[in-house]
């Protein structure tokens, strides 16, 4: 088929990888401009061009794909569907009426539930049992177009969002070539928007720890914000990470933190406790919270924030 691939992160590669493997000829691929990043703040290439340009696909990066001239170039292009993947940007209904098999999208859970920017990271900070990914026609809202196929799985006990993400990236490769294989038979079913949920872009005090929460649910926070915001509270003034915690034995304030032998406890809600062991303070490296102890004497009664 000749398709139009839009697409950013590094959850969009595998499928883009997929779709070339599978003999389709893919005219075009769209992803957004290069941005800067790290320490350095020099421009760097998105995961989907990158990706792109090793496999020898021509790339567009329009500011706004909305734009007349970028509408008319990708009607000029004829594709017979558009694939899109995590592109950041909302497709226009002048680009959704362009393709005749329609604009097919991959996203990170079982519609209808978890619509939006996040929906890795917030099935794991709610506690979900079970995600997958399913195909579906974009249209004119917010992932609300017909649901095409879904695969489903559960959420490992300790799996972070990372880990999440890169099965569900193969798996909605997966998904997305069997959807475009079986097209013509598929019967596109309308989602129920009573049973949906929202799963927002996270911003930066999403992150922070509430420790009046139980153990469980700062524990699922933690996993489900991985790399970032993360889980953090301050600690005497400065950022305080937690990188990987477990579920702990002593019964503590919340917020409180206690050393028991090598190992770092901190209280949550009901007289629960966590056991930090991997944290971060401001300016440092990552590190086992052994090491930190090592070199840190917490104060009687010191807590976080």
């Amino acid at each position: 088929m000749k398709l139009i691939f839009m697409g950013t992160p590094a959850f969009a590669v595998p499928t883009l990888e997929r779709i070339v493997e599978k003999g389709h000829q893919v005219i075009a691929v769209f992803t957004q401009p290069d941005r800067p990043k790290g320490r350095g703040q020099k421009d760097a290439m998105p995961p989907v061009k990158e990706a792109a340009l090793r496999l020898g696909l021509p790339v567009f990066q329009p500011e706004r794909v909305k734009r007349p001239e970028v509408v008319e170039q990708i009607r000029e292009m004829a594709p017979e569907a558009i694939i899109v993947v995590g592109y950041g940007q909302i497709i226009p209904k002048s680009i959704l009426d362009i393709p005749p098999h329609g604009i097919i999208n991959v996203h990170a859970s079982l519609l209808p539930k978890y619509r939006g920017a996040a929906p890795i990271q917030w099935a794991i900070a709610n506690g979900e049992s079970h995600t997958g990914v399913t195909t579906m026609m974009i249209n004119e809202g917010l992932d609300t177009g017909d649901m095409l196929l879904k695969w489903e799985t559960e959420i490992r006990p300790e799996e972070n969002a990372v880990e999440l993400g890169t099965r569900l990236a193969e798996a909605g490769a997966d998904l997305l070539v069997k959807t475009l294989d079986e097209l013509s038979a598929i019967t596109p079913q309308p989602q129920d928007s009573t049973h949906a949920s929202h799963a927002p872009i996270l911003k930066k005090e999403d992150g922070k720890i509430d420790w009046q929460r139980p153990a469980r649910e700062i524990l699922n926070r933690i996993r489900g914000f991985e790399p970032w915001p993360g889980g953090y509270g301050f600690l005497r003034g400065q950022r305080f990470q937690i990188w990987k915690a477990v579920k702990g034995a002593p019964s503590l304030a919340p917020g409180a933190l206690r050393v028991i032998g090598k190992k770092l406890y901190a209280g949550c809600g009901a007289g629960e406790s966590i056991e930090l062991l991997e944290i971060q303070t401001e300016g440092k490296k990552r590190m086992p919270a052994a090491a930190f102890l090592n070199g840190f004497q917490i104060a009687q009664d010191e807590g976080l924030q």
